[in-house]
């Protein structure tokens, strides 16, 4: 049953980054939008506990440097909307 979840995990994981980069090419979506970032980091979130748990370990760290480069990316975004709102 664990192994069920875990695939459907990897799935879900692998339709939000095709999601993200269809709607990218479509124009849909801005690569540098926070929805493609989150559409990013869970979609690397499920592949990388999908590939950890099924010991491919360089698809699993491929996936969580995936995930970093999204969290540095929402992060800077926050500090300078933060920067933004400050200046007059």
């Amino acid at each position: 049953m664990t192994g069920s979840w875990i695939a459907v995990i990897g799935w879900i994981g692998a339709g939000l980054l095709l999601v993200a980069y269809v709607l990218v090419s479509l124009g849909r979506l801005e690569g540098r939008g926070a929805r493609f970032q989150y559409l990013n980091l869970l979609g690397g979130a499920g592949l990388a506990a999908n590939s950890a748990a099924s010991h491919a370990f360089p698809s699993a760290v491929l996936n969580v440097i995936w995930m970093a480069i999204g969290v540095v990316t929402l992060v800077r975004r926050a500090g300078s909307r933060s920067c933004g709102a400050a200046a007059p």
